[in-house]
């Protein structure tokens, strides 16, 4: 899935700062000036304290104050923050000279709100701006970029998009269609990742998030290429124009100062993406407080079945191709990773995924793994799954998604299957609630987390989540 930012909520860290910057530097200019005296005219000034606040959410709206705020340099932000403070300051003037107040409100007060003000945002944006900056460089969420263009065209258009592009996408690669340069050469200091013949099967097991084409208006971008990536989930910029017959969403934006037709799977406002991050927030907070009551009884009881680690840990692939660290209640023995390899022929599923009803492997679950001991029932009762929510905390994962898969199903996928990986893996999703140990065709997995992916929504969510609980209760579908 990818998220469209274009919008203001983008910048809804920034607003939420300008307003509680303004309004803390309008109560100490006003304190400052009237001391102790402020208690006798707190009506007054109090007044004067929601104004300043909506005159600066004001500024942030009609004079877009944030537009290209992680670009700009110091000289450019303290003019910015001048516009901001400025237009705040005028709004307090026109409200107290309109209401009739102007003469007893003191001038020294709104002087004092003026320049105290515009030296508190600025420091304030200044020191935040560093964080994220600082946040982004070294974080997993930053979108991976490969740019698809001519040799003609690469080293102006490697330039611009590294110039242009904001702190959360990075060029890390370029293909050239003209076929003029091997991998591992350099284009504006960009590798060249592959031959245009081998760039499928290059992203099919590598972390990209975007495929950016930049070529001349007599050349367009190959569809057949195009398809490949759509297939994969992989979300593609291009140049506007071309017709799209696939079953993909598309939006004009800008990106890295082009103008582009960006298409996707699914392309979600920023107003759903804060929406759907806000509930996965909740939701861990009050599942890690679960999970923490559910460690004190099921742990023990795990440990004396099979002395060892009470958590278990695993890496696992990720939104579009990241790998993270999952965590588990464990409810198999120590070592039983190595013993998959030996009960692949009892694999009850159809392809890229692996399951046994009666697994040896499981704590409690006797020789011939049909016993009901501590594993059986915290796997029966979804329990080993509660750890996880310290993964949506994190935002490895959402509340609901899809099953993220191990590194060797990964490996595997065809590219039709990478698509299911567009967006973050869920504890649950559409296919758990399908009737997930009833389904043992891979490929239905596969079409049911592709049509979440399609249909997504928050009310869908809310649903899955609700459908979710439901199957805690009565057992359904979980082995």
């Amino acid at each position: 899935m990818y998220r469209n930012n274009n919008g203001w909520i983008k910048h809804l860290d920034f607003i939420i700062l300008d307003l509680v910057v303004t309004v803390a530097a309008y109560i100490i200019s006003y304190r400052l000036h009237l001391g102790v005296k402020w208690v006798n005219r707190r009506d007054l000034y109090n007044g004067g304290t929601v104004i300043a606040a909506l005159a600066s959410l004001w500024g942030s709206f009609f004079l877009q104050t944030h537009k290209n705020i992680l670009k700009r340099d110091w000289v450019q932000e303290l003019i910015s923050v001048c516009r901001h403070m400025g237009f705040t300051v005028l709004v307090l003037l026109v409200v107290l000279f309109f209401r009739q107040m102007g003469e007893t409100y003191s001038r020294l007060s709104v002087l004092y709100f003026a320049v105290l003000g515009t030296a508190m945002l600025f420091l304030a944006r200044v020191a935040w701006k560093k964080i994220l900056l600082t946040r982004f460089s070294k974080s997993t969420s930053r979108r991976r970029m490969l740019l698809v263009t001519e040799s003609d065209y690469a080293e102006k258009a490697a330039e611009r998009i590294k110039k242009f592009a904001g702190p959360d996408l990075l060029l890390v690669g370029l293909v050239l269609l003209d076929d003029t340069a091997d991998p591992g050469d350099t284009v504006a200091d960009v590798p060249v990742l592959c031959h245009p013949d081998e760039i499928i099967d290059k992203l099919q097991g590598a972390w990209m998030d975007e495929v950016m084409f930049c070529l001349p208006y007599t050349r367009k971008a190959p569809e057949e290429m195009l398809a490949k990536l759509s297939e994969m989930g992989v979300t593609t910029h291009r140049e506007i124009g071309s017709e799209n017959d696939r079953n993909t969403m598309q939006t004009v934006e800008r990106v890295a100062g082009y103008t582009v037709l960006t298409e996707s799977l699914r392309i979600a406002s920023p107003g759903q993406v804060l929406v759907k991050r806000l509930m996965d927030i909740a939701g861990g907070l009050v599942g890690l407080v679960i999970t923490g009551i559910l460690t004190i009884i099921v742990g023990p009881l795990i440990y004396r079945a099979d002395p060892g680690p009470i958590f278990f840990k695993q890496k696992r692939v990720g939104k579009n191709g990241r790998v993270f660290r999952i965590y588990k209640f464990r409810s198999m023995y120590n070592g039983a990773e190595k013993q998959k390899k030996e009960l692949m022929d009892k694999n009850e599923m159809q392809g890229l995924m692996f399951k046994m009803d009666a697994d040896p492997r499981v704590i409690g679950s006797g020789p011939d793994g049909t016993r009901h001991g501590i594993g059986w029932f915290i796997r029966k009762t979804s329990i080993d799954e509660f750890p996880q929510f310290w993964n949506v905390l994190k935002g490895d994962m959402s509340l609901v998604g899809t099953r993220p898969p191990t590194l060797d199903e990964w490996r595997e996928y065809d590219p039709h299957h990478r698509a299911r990986m567009a967006i973050k893996p869920g504890l649950t999703g559409l296919w758990q609630v399908s009737g997930r140990s009833d389904i043992t065709d891979f490929e239905e997995v596969i079409r049911l987390d592709l049509k979440y992916i399609n249909t997504w929504s928050v009310a869908g969510d809310i649903g899955i989540i609700l459908k979710t609980v439901k199957l805690l209760f009565t057992g359904d579908g979980a082995k």
